[in-house]
C-alpha cells in the first residue's frame, strides 16, 4: 500500500533557492489526479437529466449510473498500493491517466446504459488509483513545514476540475435544444474528460519518481538526488537515513498492530474522517445540483448557471483553505465548518418543508454549505487521513481509510435519488444536518490536532 518519508524536524527550513519551486512543481504535477475526480465527480450532474429522460431512468438506475465510478473507485483504491509498491507512484499515475482517457471515448460513444455504467466503472479504477496515489506522493515529497498546505493541492485541483467542469455543462446545454442535448449533448460532456486525463498524463511525463519509493527499490543515487533538490543536501542526507530506518520498520509492521490499543483509535479515526467527507452532504448538492435547482423552480439553463456560482465559491474557498491550514490548524478549520455545515443543512431542508424553496435566498444558503465544507472537511480529510498513521504502517492503514471513503461516495451517488424519491428534498437534507452534527461532534471531542507536528510527533499520539 502507501509509503511516506520518515519524518524529519518541521523547523528546518528549504534549503536551496530553486528547490521550493521544484517542490511545487510536482505536487501540482501529483495534484492534477484531482483534476479527473473533480471532472467526473461535475460532469454527470450535467448529462444525468438528460440520460434520465432517454433512457427511462428509474431512480435506483439514476444512482447506479452516478455511483458506478465509485465502484470502480473502490477497486482502483485497494490494487494502486500494490501496484505502486512494485511498479513505482509515477507510472500507476500514468496508467489512471490512460484510464480515464479510455473512459471517456468509451462513455460518450455508449449506446445503452449497460455499456455507459462498464464505461464509468473504468474510470472509476483510474480516478480511485489517482486519488490514492497523489496525495502519497505529494506527502512523500512535501518537507514537513508545508506539508498541509502541498497536500490541500489535491483537494483544490479537485475543486478546479469540478468548477470547471459546471462551465462546460452549461456551454454544452446552451450549445443546442434540449432533444439534442439528450441525444448528443451529454455525450460531449463526458468526451470532454479526455483532456484532463491528457494534460494529467504529459505533466507526469516530467516529473521524477517519489523518494522513498526509490530508496525501497534500492535506487539510491536517484532518490538522494530527488531528495536534494527537494531539501538541499545537509537535509537530504538526514531525511534519507529517516527513510532506510522506516523501511526496516515497515517489514517488521504488522496489519494487526491497528487493531490494538492506540493505533486502533488511529484506525477509527482515519475511517470516520474518510466517511464524513462523503456523506455530510456535499456529494449531493455536487451530483445532482442541477436537477435539485430545477425542483427549486430554476430552469434548464438557470440550473446550470447556479451549479457555475457553486464552483465558483467552492473555488473561492478551497484556496482559503490551503492559505490557512498550516496556520490556524486541522482541528479548529474542520470544527467550526462543520458547525455552520449543520446549520445550513437545517436552513435548507426548512426552506424545501414550508415551501420557502425558491428564489435567491436558498441559493445563498446552499452556497454557505459548500464554503464551509471548502474551507475545512472537504481538504482536510485528505490531509489528516496522509498524517496520522504511523511510517510503517501509513501505507496500508490510510488504503482502508480511503476504500471506506470511496464506498462512502458510492452508497451517496447510489441512495440520493431514492432518498428524495422517499424521503422528499426536506427531509433528505434534515438527515445530512444529523451526520453534520455527529461530524461536529467528533472533531471537537475525538479528533486530534497535527498541525506543526512533524509526522513522528504526530505517531507518538497513539503509543500507549
Amino acid at each position: 500500500m502507501k509509503n511516506h518519508p520518515a519524518p524529519i524536524d518541521s523547523n528546518v527550513p528549504v534549503t536551496r533557492q530553486h528547490s521550493m519551486g521544484f517542490v511545487i512543481l510536482i505536487s501540482c504535477a501529483a495534484g492534477l489526479g484531482g483534476l479527473l475526480y473533480g471532472y467526473d465527480t461535475a460532469v454527470i450532474s450535467g448529462a444525468i437529466g438528460f440520460l434520465k429522460e432517454l433512457y427511462r431512468l428509474s431512480p435506483f438506475m439514476e444512482g447506479l449510473v452516478i455511483s458506478s465510478i465509485m465502484i470502480g473507485g473502490v477497486f482502483g483504491v485497494g490494487i494502486s498500493g500494490f501496484l505502486s509498491d512494485r511498479f513505482g507512484r509515477k507510472k500507476i499515475l500514468m496508467t489512471a491517466a490512460l484510464l480515464f482517457a479510455v473512459s471517456a471515448v468509451v462513455s460518450a460513444l455508449s449506446q445503452n446504459v449497460s455499456s455507459l455504467i462498464i464505461a464509468r466503472v473504468i474510470g472509476g479504477l483510474g480516478i480511485g488509483m489517482g486519488s490514492s496515489l497523489s496525495v502519497t506522493y505529494i506527502t512523500e515529497a512535501s518537507p514537513p513545514a508545508i506539508r498541509g498546505s502541498l497536500s490541500s493541492l489535491y483537494q483544490l485541483f479537485t475543486i478546479l476540475g469540478i468548477s470547471g467542469t459546471y462551465f462546460i455543462n452549461l456551454a454544452v446545454q446552451q450549445s443546442g435544444s434540449y432533444e439534442w442535448g439528450v441525444h448528443t449533448g451529454w455525450r460531449w460532456m463526458l468526451a470532454y474528460g479526455m483532456v484532463p486525463s491528457v494534460i494529467f498524463f504529459i505533466v507526469l511525463l516530467v516529473v521524477p519518481e517519489s523518494p522513498r519509493w526509490l530508496a525501497k527499490a534500492g535506487r539510491t543515487k536517484e532518490a538522494l538526488t530527488v531528495l536534494t533538490r527537494i531539501n538541499g543536501e545537509t537535509v537530504a542526507k538526514e531525511e534519507f537515513k529517516q527513510i532506510e530506518t522506516s523501511l526496516q520498520l515497515e517489514k517488521m509492521g504488522s496489519l494487526s498492530q491497528l487493531f490494538k490499543p492506540g493505533l486502533r483509535k488511529a484506525l477509527i479515526i482515519g475511517i470516520l474522517l474518510a466517511l464524513f467527507n462523503q456523506v455530510i452532504g456535499m456529494n449531493a448538492i455536487t451530483y445532482y445540483g442541477p436537477e435539485i435547482f430545477k425542483m427549486m423552480g430554476f430552469g434548464q439553463n438557470a440550473g446550470f448557471v447556479t451549479t457555475c456560482i457553486v464552483g465558483v465559491v467552492e473555488v473561492i474557498f478551497t484556496v482559503i483553505a490551503v492559505l490557512l491550514v498550516d496556520k490556524i490548524g486541522r482541528k479548529k478549520l474542520m470544527g467550526v465548518g462543520s458547525a455552520f455545515m449543520a446549520l445550513f443543512m437545517i436552513l435548507i431542508g426548512a426552506s424545501f418543508y414550508f415551501q420557502l424553496a425558491s428564489g435567491p435566498a436558498l441559493v445563498v444558503i446552499i452556497l454557505g454549505f459548500v464554503a464551509a465544507f471548502c474551507v475545512s472537511v472537504g481538504p482536510i480529510t485528505w490531509i489528516m487521513i496522509s498524517e496520522i498513521f504511523p511510517n510503517h504502517l501509513r501505507a496500508r492503514a490510510a488504503g482502508i481509510a480511503t476504500i471506506f471513503l470511496w464506498g462512502a461516495n458510492w452508497a451517496i451517488g447510489q441512495f440520493v435519488p431514492m432518498m428524495i424519491s422517499a424521503f422528499g428534498l426536506a427531509y433528505t437534507f434534515w438527515i445530512f444536518a444529523v451526520i453534520n452534527i455527529l461530524c461536529f461532534l467528533f472533531v471537537v471531542t475525538i479528533c486530534p490536532e497535527t498541525k506543526n507536528k512533524s509526522l513522528e510527533e504526530i505517531e507518538k499520539l497513539w503509543v500507549k
